[in-house]
């Protein structure tokens, strides 16, 4: 038998690659017999640029940039050829700030214009940008004003940082910002489909996510609103009601209003990138896995996406995770899944992952009859 581990990120502990190997010592001792094949995956969120490397190969390369709240920060992100892979995460993620120092209507985008740039400068046409692990509501409006357009108040003056200073925007220029697009191709990879505005909107569904109250919520709602009137007066494109414009921050929406990026989803541009499908075909069993298990999983994470092709070619699963909100056998059935195992502690170390699967997986493969 072969067994397929194509983890995700546990979010706070392990890297995709992190949790892979310690789901890997887990299985060898639970089932020394199989082969096991590890491939590392994510949605454009975290991990993205460890998932992504051993398939596009080039360099990992490291800027120093602006983090959300201004204060510089080294952010990694890779080049390979005329193609760069950015993980907004390393400039302007929430990793980046204790629970305490959250200010969600200060958080800026600039680091990722600053990213945006230094892989334009050393010849990047394609850039690639995961969405995902915000800690900024700005709408990409600081990456805008850092790549060189122009975002002004009343008096001509550029406005504030963060969705603060949105709510005094009366108009966007061009800049040097439009210029230094001729000859690039945007990419962003949303693991969400959420639009900016609306009762499913970025503000109201992310906003307490990042430390928002309900004025706060109502502030951005606004604020948004009129960013997103302003950019659709520069650029002709309405991005309030744009399909995962609300990916990272409203991120998404700045890049498809400001760079014409095309939003594409981060689970399905991955798994192709690295081989997914022919993997999955060659395996008996796959283990995936993320540091929370619930329903979100199935609406753009990468273990959902990996797990309903699992269930298209009729291969089982094991799901592997910190926690687990599902519980419903038929429902997990349902879904694909022949069995879930819990470490009993979220975020989850490596040893835990490790002890988890080699404990919990004979009897899912004895159920199966493997």
């Amino acid at each position: 038998m072969k067994i397929l581990i194509a983890t995700n990120a546990f979010k706070g502990t392990l890297t995709a690659r992190g949790a892979a190997l310690a789901a890997a010592r887990g299985a060898r001792k639970a089932a020394p017999g199989a082969g096991i094949e590890l491939l590392p995956i994510a949605d454009g969120g975290d991990g993205l640029l460890d998932a992504l490397r051993p398939a596009l190969g080039g360099k990992l390369m490291r800027s120093r940039v602006e983090g959300p709240l201004g204060a510089r920060v080294t952010a990694r992100w890779l080049l390979a050829g005329r193609t760069a892979v950015i993980e907004m995460a390393e400039a302007s993620g929430l990793k980046l700030l204790p629970p305490s120092r959250l200010r969600p209507l200060d958080a800026s985008t600039r680091g990722v214009g600053q990213l945006i740039a230094a892989a334009a400068a050393r010849g990047a046409r394609e850039i690639i940008v995961g969405l995902g692990g915000s800690a900024s509501n700005d709408g990409g409006a600081g990456c805008a004003a850092a790549f060189g357009f122009l975002l002004e108040d009343k008096n001509g003056k550029p406005v504030a940082g963060g969705v603060r200073g949105l709510a005094g925007l009366r108009a966007i220029l061009p800049g040097a910002g439009a210029a230094r697009l001729g000859g690039l191709r945007v990419e962003g990879l949303a693991d969400v489909r959420n639009t900016l505005l609306g009762c499913f909107g970025s503000a109201r569904i992310f906003g307490p996510q990042k430390g928002a109250g309900p004025e706060e919520v109502r502030f951005m709602e606004a604020a948004l609103r009129g960013y997103a009137a302003a950019l659709k007066k520069f650029s002709g494109m309405d991005v309030a009601r744009l399909k995962g414009g609300a990916a990272a921050g409203r991120l998404g929406a700045g890049l498809a209003g400001f760079f014409g990026a095309e939003l594409v989803d981060g689970s399905a541009f991955v798994l192709e990138r690295l081989g997914f499908a022919r993997a999955l075909a060659r395996a008996g069993l796959l283990i995936t896995g993320e540091g929370c298990f619930d329903r979100q999983t199935f609406y753009g994470k990468a273990p959902g996406a990996a797990i309903a092709a699992a269930r298209r070619l009729g291969k089982p699963v094991v799901v592997v995770c910190g926690r687990s909100l599902i519980t419903d056998r038929r429902l997990l059935a349902r879904l694909g899944v022949a069995g879930v195992i819990e470490t009993g502690s979220a975020p989850a170390p490596a040893g835990a992952v490790r002890l988890a699967v080699e404990r919990g997986l004979p009897s899912i493969l004895s159920r199966l009859g493997i």
